[in-house]
């Protein structure tokens, strides 16, 4: 078995074949485990090549870390739902404490500052709108639509709902899909307590799970080769498939067989690899592939020094293009790992409009809207900064977008990403999942 990428989508499928007893043998063209959540090395520091959060509802990356030998409590610092602003930055403080649902959500919203009697109104409206329809659309339309049909408040819609859906589905509300929003709202706000937790890593991104799943793979026979990237794929007489692979990892050029392959590149590379294979009609499924609009996540890391340190682990912040506020969220990376106090990182999703910035101009706005949102005007001038832009960061997930599934009508060459069909958007949990249903459609087929 052989599987073709080892971001958290390989990294899973490859996993769960060697639980099953198959030798695997996991090819990775990069040097890093990870795909697009990895660690990446800077000429100031190892970074990750962005900051994620994770959910309680997040079930199958879970339980995957679980299988790993991962302590989830160690590894991740576990926060009650919130969205919270800076103090007097015209925000507000909505925090969910630990009370069974959907008890927590209600004290939650009594308690918020920030929000009018009708903003709080406008939100129990929204749930239980959601909670009656069973969190289902009968036709998919924009997040905008939906709020305004649900008669969201503009504060709300400002506060809350904007910056939820850019997080979660890294596409701005005019062009995101209310139904994929609807889905991760449903597992995570209308379901259990702590399915809303918000989970931060406090490992870097590769040794939270991808490494860890090199140790799993490599301890049951299997092999991960990093550095060798495959150049092409054919078919032999429908019963093998021969991968043609190059790289300093296999000497140079190498090929190989295997009676199953996952691909689990990027949507662009595997569909590139689909589209060279001879003699095979892969137009349908590559049409999909290529239609997927990438969009872009960049992540702006400030040093400061070792005593500089927020209130809170994590807070949003009010992002507005035309004053230059381009920060979305900002993490207290000392809150999260000892070894990097005074480090700050700041998130922009949908980020196409501030990657186009120089990097330093960017960084400036970024810290001087810092320092202003949390009034600590040391802010305005950080020891270093570091920009991160990953331009494929996800695709934009839009109404109705039509996905591909796992199975490429080819047999035994199965697809695994986060750009597969499923009722999330482009998340490590989506990836996890497509990786796990890639390798069950091969073991239980």
């Amino acid at each position: 078995m052989a599987v073709i990428g080892g971001g958290w989508a390989g990294c899973a499928a490859a996993v769960e074949l060697a639980s099953a007893g198959y030798k695997v043998t996991l090819l990775e063209a990069a040097r890093t485990l990870g795909g697009r959540a990895r660690r990446i090395e800077t000429d100031r520091r190892q970074l990750d090549n962005g900051q994620h959060i994770l959910l309680g509802a997040y079930g199958a990356t879970l339980s995957l870390l679980r299988r790993l030998g991962v302590d989830a409590r160690q590894a991740l610092l576990s926060l009650p739902l919130q969205m919270r602003y800076p103090p007097a930055s015209g925000g507000m403080d909505f925090i969910a404490p630990r009370l069974p649902a959907p008890l927590h959500l209600a004290v939650a919203l009594l308690r918020a500052q920030g929000l009018s009697r009708a903003d709080k109104m406008s939100l129990a409206r929204f749930s239980s709108t959601a909670r009656w329809a069973g969190w289902q659309l009968d036709q998919d339309c924009s997040v905008s639509e939906l709020l305004q049909r649900w008669d969201q408040t503009e504060q709300l819609t400002r506060l809350m709902w904007r910056p939820l859906c850019l997080a979660a589905l890294n596409t701005p509300p005019q062009r995101a899909s209310a139904q994929i929003f609807l889905n991760v709202l449903r597992d995570s706000l209308g379901a259990g307590r702590s399915a809303s937790d918000m989970l931060l890593p406090r490992y870097d991104l590769s040794r939270l799970l991808p490494e860890a799943a090199a140790s799993y793979i490599g301890e049951r026979g299997g092999s991960v080769r990093t550095g060798a990237s495959v150049k092409a794929i054919r078919n032999i007489e429908g019963r093998l498939w021969q991968l043609d692979i190059s790289g300093a990892a296999v000497g140079g050029n190498w090929s190989t067989y295997f009676s199953h392959v996952v691909l689990a590149t990027g949507a662009s590379q595997a569909a590139g690899l689909l589209h060279a294979i001879p003699d095979c009609d892969t137009s349908a499924i590559c049409q999909q592939l290529t239609a997927l609009e990438p969009e872009a996540i960049t992540t702006c890391y400030l040093q400061y020094d070792a005593d500089v340190r927020l209130q809170q682990p994590f807070y949003a912040l009010l992002d507005d293009a035309s004053q230059q506020h381009w920060g979305q969220f900002v993490f207290d990376r000392g809150q999260l790992d000892a070894e990097q106090q005074g480090l700050l990182a700041v998130v922009i999703s949908a980020a196409a409009d501030a990657a186009a910035l120089p990097q330093e101009t960017l960084a400036r706005a970024i810290a001087a809207q810092l320092a202003s949102s949390l009034q600590m005007p040391q802010l305005q001038q950080p020891g270093w900064f570091k920009v991160i832009t990953e331009k494929r960061a996800t695709y934009a997930s839009s109404p109705g977008l039509q996905r591909p599934p796992n199975a490429s009508g080819l047999p035994g060459l199965l697809l695994a990403g986060d750009y597969t069909a499923g009722p999330y958007p482009a998340t490590l949990e989506g990836a996890v999942r497509s990786g796990l249903a890639a390798a069950r459609a091969i073991t239980l087929g």
